[in-house]
């Protein structure tokens, strides 16, 4: 079961990772206007999740890969408060978007536990 708990958690970043190429516009969108090559941050940050992903699953990488994840997803938490408070700009509802939140956390946690299986 932990197996799957870690492989699962890998395949949906991998898949949030590769949404950075196709779904850019709307990634774009997700930063506030005054930061700088936003659309370049979206696709940096789409390779680093890709790779993230490949280095969660693999043995030799796991635990790092699972500790430079929690960092990303802290990092990228002002980005879903920004994209909270302004709902209106993007086509999903406002409390998808506030559950969005705490979600973060657990998925930190998860990653945190998913990184220490052999």
């Amino acid at each position: 079961m932990k197996k799957i708990a870690l492989y699962v958690f890998a395949i949906l970043f991998l898949l949030a990772g590769v949404t950075h190429f196709v779904l850019e516009p709307f990634f774009t969108r997700a930063m506030p206007d005054w930061v700088p090559f936003r659309p370049v941050i979206v696709y940096i940050s789409g390779i680093m999740e890709i790779v993230l992903a490949i280095g969660l699953m693999r043995k030799r990488t796991r635990r790092k890969a699972g500790v430079l994840i929690a960092i990303f997803l802290v990092l990228i938490f002002p980005v879903n408060i920004y994209m909270a408070l302004v709902p209106e700009q993007y086509s999903v509802p406002a409390y998808a978007l506030w559950l969005r939140l705490p979600l973060q956390f657990v998925l930190i946690w998860w990653v945190l536990k998913v990184r220490k299986i052999d």
